[in-house]
């Protein structure tokens, strides 16, 4: 929904009639996926600039030694969103499948029992982090400083981690209601008030990265209680009416549901955690080149996490649109809303493809601060890698969308491992040790994205997704297990 006039939401519509104008997508399915996409896709430009913002905030106040140590609990961090959103992958799909059905008790029962599987897997994860963050540390850096920083920033933020699982299964539940603006306003602004946070913590109270690690846990804090008392009441004071409400008191620990859960978020958290692993070799590998490589490398990661935010909108808006179709029975509609969805993502990636190809330098002056930096070439050129794979990025994420939301979700498993295990990680370890060089960077940048678009593209186009959902819908749902 559209409630107030947006330059996101104005340009993706833009680019959705052109596209409905030469006949690749239907003019109202354009604007209701954009209706969708454009919030989620400005949530995760908040989230995006926010940890950039964190971080030069850190490195301003304590140094380069600090922005490596918040870098090394970073990972760490991002697998409360690889388990909880594989949960919330499950979540999307029965609640958009039951919304669409208008099976308010299973659609309630969804989202209780995605509460405990969050919990019950996130809990476990900010013990380890609390109670052995040096140790984890350690794993990645040698460096005794930076371990110690990095300490001190992972072992408080993991008060935030359950939080951060919650929020994705607030976000997820709206979404699959079909709103999506909802969230955008609770999550985007639980980024502005960690950003404001941070600046009090870190530069006014002294506190570091202590201070950011704590900005970052009351920013998850406050977001999960809006979602939670929004879907408990039907509204937030200020933000608005919910599309669902859940009643809080019912069962939790439903099986039946509770293994639809497993059975659909077990493949998107073995997705999430492939790529959230491979990081860890794969900077490793970097580090080999020498420091311009990794400042290079590092800044053309944040430039194309930022190019690969509109995907954050097409594969919701996509697991949302085709589940209500799916939910209730109509399988041709749910496929046409699907491909169409991957035309339009590809569209919006050309253009951000394009517009970060030609402002390259300057993007990369702006992170590096001097134009004589050798690391300023190097970023160019990894850039100009990122802005041939993001096309092929959107056209994945959006392909993953219909399989999410029909609960086959084992192939973008199969398909992330592929692009980070089988190419991106061998081309980088083979430029690092043999006369390829760069090159080889270069060429894991662009296969990382264009193998897993390949793999699921190919398991869209086979249908057997819509097969896989029948077993999933309303009328297959659990009874009393």
């Amino acid at each position: 929904m559209s409630r107030v006039p947006n330059p996101f939401r104005l340009l993706i519509l833009w680019i959705g009639f052109a596209l409905a104008r030469v006949g690749l997508i239907q003019r109202e399915r354009a604007r209701r996926t954009t209706d969708l996409a454009w919030p989620r896709i400005v949530t995760g430009l908040a989230r995006m600039s926010k940890n950039a913002v964190d971080v030069a905030m850190v490195g301003i106040a304590v140094g380069s030694t600090a922005i490596a140590g918040v870098g090394f609990a970073s990972p760490f961090w991002g697998l409360a969103f690889a388990l909880g959103g594989g949960v919330a992958g499950g979540t999307i799909s029965l609640v958009s499948q039951r919304y669409g059905a208008d099976a308010d008790d299973e659609l309630a029962q969804a989202v209780r029992s995605s509460v405990v599987l969050v919990l019950a897997i996130t809990l476990p994860i900010a013990a380890a982090f609390w109670t052995l963050p040096t140790a984890l540390i350690g794993l990645i850096s040698g460096d005794p400083e930076a371990i110690a920083l990095g300490a001190s920033y992972l072992e408080v933020v993991a008060l935030g981690v359950p939080f951060a699982g919650l929020n994705l299964i607030g976000s997820r539940t709206l979404v699959g209601a079909d709103d999506a603006w909802t969230p955008m306003v609770l999550r985007a602004g639980g980024a502005v008030v960690n950003v404001a946070l941070n600046a009090v913590l870190i530069f006014g109270l002294g506190m570091g990265v202590v201070g950011a690690a704590i900005g970052t846990v009351l920013a998850n804090v406050a977001v999960a209680s809006a979602f939670a008392l929004g879907l408990t009441t039907g509204r937030v004071p200020g933000v608005g009416v919910f599309p669902v409400t859940v009643d809080p008191v019912g069962t939790y620990a439903d099986v039946g549901t509770l293994r639809q859960l497993v059975e659909i978020g077990a493949p998107l958290v073995g997705t999430n955690l492939a790529w959230r692993v491979g990081e860890f070799p794969l900077l490793a590998i970097v580090d080999v080149f020498g420091t311009a490589v990794v400042a290079a490398f590092v800044v053309t990661q944040r430039v194309r996490g930022l190019m690969n935010t509109p995907g954050w909108g097409f594969g919701l808006a996509s697991s949302s649109l085709v589940g209500q179709e799916l939910g209730i029975d109509d399988e041709r509609t749910a496929e046409a809303y699907g491909r169409e969805i991957i035309r339009f993502a590809a569209a919006v990636y050309v253009v951000s493809g394009v517009v970060v190809f030609v402002l390259a330098e300057p993007i990369a002056i702006a992170f590096v601060g001097d134009p004589a930096d050798p690391a300023v070439p190097i970023a160019v050129t990894l850039m100009y890698a990122a802005c041939i794979g993001i096309v092929f990025r959107g056209i994945s994420r959006a392909a993953t969308g219909p399989l999410r939301a029909s609960g086959d979700t084992r192939w973008p498993f199969y398909a992330q491992m592929l692009g980070m295990y089988v190419f991106a990680i061998p081309l980088a370890y083979a430029g690092a040790v043999t006369p390829l060089g760069l090159a080889g960077l270069v060429l894991a940048i662009i296969t990382e994205m264009v193998v897993p678009a390949g793999v699921n593209y190919y398991r869209f186009a086979s249908g057997e997704w819509k097969a896989i959902s029948r077993e999933y819908r309303p009328d297959a749902a659990p009874g009393s297990d």
